[in-house]
């Protein structure tokens, strides 16, 4: 575990340094761009790390189906059939032992620059943190760049067998894959698949529809899925062993974590195995899981992650407030529901899967989610993740092509976004540097503050009932003391929170008639009395948040 607040800044590699602005509809990576592991200079770094960043997530660096064209650098080309996009999801992986093509700047020499990339990444102060893809990989997935001691994926399956420990794959025997679409995607050939694998998403048929992820393959972990879910561990299944050593390939390469795609399609059976191999090679390397099922979180944190996303729980919520669907009350319950593993839980507002907080489908407005970025950095000690454009309120309003227009930035088109362009050419808008310098604000506080990096947590809803809009807790660690009050309304607010004696035997803070503070949010100096189940009062702007820091 981290000594200090984790800030992770989640990056779509491909779009952030891409200052293309044609964004042609479906276009290609000739008519639109792509950004580069090169774009990433040593200024470009600081400008991210003077944010209060401590941790870079690159999404997709390995390389993955693309209906690009590299095979005039010996990398076979993919089908258009299983290819979503023209520039593919990061998500289905052609070859783990591969950088991304269309990353480089020197096709040969990606490997090279994707080295070097994290070397800058380290001298600028910050941590690296890449995807890795375990539960699925691309319907047309061949290794050319795996050690020679390396069996690809499926060389040894017996392809008779729908299931079998030792296969890598599921397989449909004495069928062909035969999804809902037209199978040539104006190809001269049809792809064709035989017998048909299964699909990434436990799709055991043949047959998989438009919502399937159709373009993947599931990998097999020893569960007989046609069996009931029936677990085959012992001995250990062959995919165990060739997902280990890729980990231990890309932790070699100096990278301080993963992401780990979808883990909990995976048993954690595989991940105590696993994380226990690297950890002991690797002793400070992270794993953070993208687990859903609030079920499962103690399971997987038992088998070796580090941070789970509280996405149903956390973010779910505050979403809901942020909309007005819930009142603040319901965040109370949200971190109670992971009291016991709390520093485990990974918070965020935005990531690729989710749509943007300035998008029409959810608040529409970027500073709705100024409230929500104060309970989600300050409420806990745990980490914090932040989107790439979400600190300048990138709307992902743009209809890119396969991802359409539905509030979030594509993974499978070449494209630009529109803030980062403005934000590294300098034409941001008022509005813009205004929010990007309040995200400067609450990151800082949360990365500088030692009552939020160390401290203890009080929530005050309990006593202060009457307030649905607004959300406030205490944070405290020695002698510093914060009161947090963050405005989820559109309309000013002007706050008597009630401070009750419980905060005061709990947290050991002093009584004062007469106690100095500042709001670390606006500068304001101010004096507020300090007595158990007494008032505090504050004036909260609409949509903004207070930070009294008091010496208690």
């Amino acid at each position: 575990m981290e000594s200090n607040k984790i800030v992770i800044y989640q990056i779509f590699t491909r779009l952030y340094g891409n200052r293309n602005t044609t964004r042609k509809e479906h276009g290609t990576i000739e008519e639109n761009g792509c950004g580069k592991l090169n774009d990433f200079t040593p200024s470009a770094l600081k400008k991210i790390r003077e944010m209060g960043v401590s941790h870079i997530w690159y999404t997709g660096i390995i390389r993955h189906a693309t209906q690009t064209d590299y095979s005039a650098y010996g990398i076979s080309k993919n089908h258009p059939a299983i290819v979503k996009g023209r520039a593919g999801s990061p998500y289905a992986i052609t070859d783990y032992y591969d950088v991304d093509p269309d990353l480089a700047t020197d096709v040969d020499k990606r490997m090279q620059e994707f080295e070097q990339l994290v070397e800058r990444t380290h001298k600028a102060g910050m941590k690296v943190i890449i995807d890795f893809v375990p539960n699925h990989v691309a319907r047309q997935y061949h290794s050319i760049c795996k050690p020679e001691w390396v069996k690809d994926l499926g060389e040894d399956d017996n392809v008779q067998n729908g299931f079998d420990p030792q296969n890598n794959f599921y397989y449909c025997p004495g069928q062909r894959f035969s999804p809902y679409f037209d199978l040539y995607h104006g190809s001269e050939e049809p792809y064709l698949e035989e017998p048909a694998k299964a699909t990434g998403n436990d799709c055991f048929h043949n047959a998989p529809g438009m919502n399937d992820w159709y373009e993947t393959v599931k990998l097999n972990y020893g569960v007989d899925y046609y069996a009931g879910g029936v677990g085959h561990f012992d001995p250990i299944p062959d995919t165990w062993a060739k997902m280990t050593d890729i980990l231990f390939f890309w932790a070699s390469k100096g990278i301080d974590g993963f992401r780990c795609d979808m883990a909990e399609m995976v048993p954690a059976a595989f991940w105590h195995w696993a994380t226990d191999k690297v950890k002991f090679r690797y002793p400070d390397i992270l794993f953070i899981g993208e687990v859903y099922n609030p079920a499962e979180y103690r399971n997987y944190l038992g088998a070796g992650f580090d941070y789970l996303y509280d996405k149903v729980g956390m973010y779910d919520t505050v979403r809901n407030v942020m909309c007005g669907h819930q009142s603040t009350h319901a965040i109370t319950a949200a971190w109670q529901q992971t009291d016991d593993i709390r520093d485990h839980m990974l918070y965020f507002l935005e990531n690729h899967d989710e749509q943007r907080i300035a998008s029409n489908f959810f608040a529409a407005d970027a500073r709705k989610g100024v409230p929500g970025l104060v309970v989600s950095a300050l409420l806990q000690q745990n980490p914090l993740m932040i989107y790439a454009g979400q600190e300048y309120g990138e709307r992902g309003m743009d209809k890119e092509g396969f991802s359409g227009n539905d509030g979030r930035t594509t993974i499978f088109d070449y494209w630009s976004v529109d803030t980062l362009v403005r934000a590294a050419t300098r034409k941001l808008t008022k509005d813009e540097k205004a929010l990007k310098d309040i995200y400067n604000k609450v990151i800082g506080i949360a990365t500088s503050e030692k009552a939020v990096i160390a401290g203890a947590s009080f929530d005050l809803m309990y006593v202060n009932g009457d307030y649905q809009r607004q959300y406030a807790f205490l944070r405290k660690a020695g002698s510093e003391l914060l009161l947090v009050v963050a405005n989820f309304d559109d309309q000013p607010a002007t706050m008597d929170v009630t401070i009750p004696a419980h905060a005061f035997d709990y947290l050991k803070i002093k009584e004062r008639k007469s106690a100095a503070c500042t709001d670390l949010m606006s500068g304001q100096q101010l004096k507020r009395t300090l007595q158990r189940d007494c008032y505090v009062s504050v004036d909260v702007e609409p949509l903004g948040a207070v930070v009294l820091k008091f010496k208690a």
